[in-house]
């Protein structure tokens, strides 16, 4: 992208900032976790109530490194986590409050269209099994081996699949293709 994704602006705030606000309440603690231009990003947030830093030492390994770092944090009475990436800044609070609500699921995974996306809710002990992961495996290893223990969460929410990986993506995404505010 050439600059950090959480910083990126959608509406007027940060698409950290627009994160953290949609989990609020629904998640304690709300756990971001750093890697890349850590300080500029933590120090770019408008607001960071409720929200507990954990920073990645090795962000070049990968998304897989930053999630169990985060995992890793986790006080010892969660028994579920969501977690998503930083470039997903559509999603909408409902589907995170559906998500977290959706039982004793293994895995709950949300669909839009019939494709899957974020935020994913594991329960703990799926936390394990992430957190045993070497570094060249990928998590949805760890999905793929629970599939019949998962729910499919059908929502309407098309913000559970627009990730912004490039200039063009975030240039469509500001032009509003698909976006609810």
């Amino acid at each position: 992208m050439g600059r950090p994704k959480p910083l990126l602006d959608l509406y007027g705030e940060t698409f950290l900032d627009r994160l953290i606000e949609r989990f609020h309440g629904i998640c304690v603690p709300i756990m971001v976790v750093l890697g890349y231009e850590a300080d500029r990003i933590r120090s770019g947030i408008r607001n960071a109530r409720g929200v507990e830093f954990v920073v990645n030492p090795a962000p070049e390994r990968g998304m897989l490194s930053s999630l169990q770092c985060g995992l890793a944090s986790l006080p010892a009475d969660a028994d579920a986590v969501l977690f998503t990436p930083a470039d997903l800044p559509s999603i909408e609070r409902s589907t995170i409050a559906a998500v977290a609500a959706s039982g004793s699921a293994e895995i709950t995974i949300p669909r839009y269209g019939g494709r899957n996306g974020h935020p994913v809710r594991i329960s703990r002990g799926i936390v394990a099994e992430l957190l045993a992961l070497p570094e060249d495996a990928q998590a949805r290893d760890v999905l793929h081996r629970h599939r019949g223990q998962t729910l499919f969460l059908d929502v309407d929410d098309p913000g559970i699949l627009h990730d912004v990986d490039t200039p063009a993506d975030y240039e469509a995404l500001i032009a509003g293709s698909g976006v609810r505010a």
